[in-house]
């Protein structure tokens, strides 16, 4: 292990996730993208990042609405909406199927249908609401921190659950994380949270993990696992809940 593989490591999970460029002398193999998963969360923190400065400059010059919806805007443009595509296509094989091949097949078809479109739309409303809400001084410390934790959510169940296709864009992923990366890219995930009210972050990271544990255990009962869209699925979910555990009365 030197430092030049672990520098590959992150950036093909940068490439894999984002449409930012890397160096080009990092190599791709599913066995490298399959080390990468140790920083997953660390992409979370480059895009979360990104969108915190775009909120940040923007909010210099526009109304709070307009810098929360350009902080969207780029996340969305870096990732090339990646996790919302997972996240409409699982509640489209979820809501429209019946039994797991059903569902499988739905879930890998390009195609949009009507379940999978309103909950695009619920989901996008429900970030732009729930950052309204928040604070303006803590934003962008709530974004860096909802991208990355809602990314250890996703990693997550690359450990406790199996991948159920023969083959796919999380195909590479399939042979799962051992504990010891799980526990290099929770302190990854986890450490931005210092900068945020405790109790405020405490409750957001609950939020992220009960929308987690409620999906996985959806996931298990119904496929016997996840697919690449489940990943997607519950990174978006547990964002949104994260920032909800921020807006708890109790924080």
């Amino acid at each position: 292990m030197t430092v030049r593989n672990e520098l590959e490591y992150f950036f093909g999970a940068v490439r894999f996730f984002t449409r930012l460029p890397v160096p080009a002398w990092v190599g791709h193999s599913s066995a490298a993208l399959e080390r990468s998963s140790r920083y997953f969360p660390a992409v979370g923190l480059v895009v979360g990042g990104l969108a915190a400065l775009v909120f940040a400059a923007t909010s210099l010059l526009w109304p709070k609405t307009l810098a929360v919806l350009a902080s969207m805007a780029t996340t969305l443009y870096v990732t090339g909406a990646f996790h919302e595509d997972g996240w409409s296509d699982m509640v489209d094989g979820f809501g429209g199927g019946w039994g797991k091949a059903r569902i499988l097949e739905i879930m890998k078809d390009s195609r949009i249908g009507s379940f999978g479109a309103v909950a695009l739309v619920i989901m996008l409303l429900a970030k732009f609401c729930a950052l309204v809400e928040i604070d303006l001084a803590l934003v962008p410390l709530a974004l860096i921190g909802g991208h990355a934790v809602s990314r250890l959510c996703a990693t997550s169940l690359l450990h406790t659950l199996e991948y159920v296709r023969d083959e796919g864009k999380a195909k590479p992923l399939a042979t799962g994380i051992g504990r010891g990366a799980l526990a290099f890219a929770a302190l990854t995930a986890l450490l931005p949270l210092l900068l945020l009210p405790p109790r405020a972050a405490l409750l957001g990271v609950l939020f992220a993990a009960l929308a987690t544990l409620w999906l996985a255990r959806l996931f298990k009962r119904q496929i016997g696992g996840y697919t690449g869209d489940c990943l997607g699925a519950t990174q978006q979910l547990a964002e949104v809940a994260f920032y909800g555990g921020l807006l708890c009365r109790f924080s």
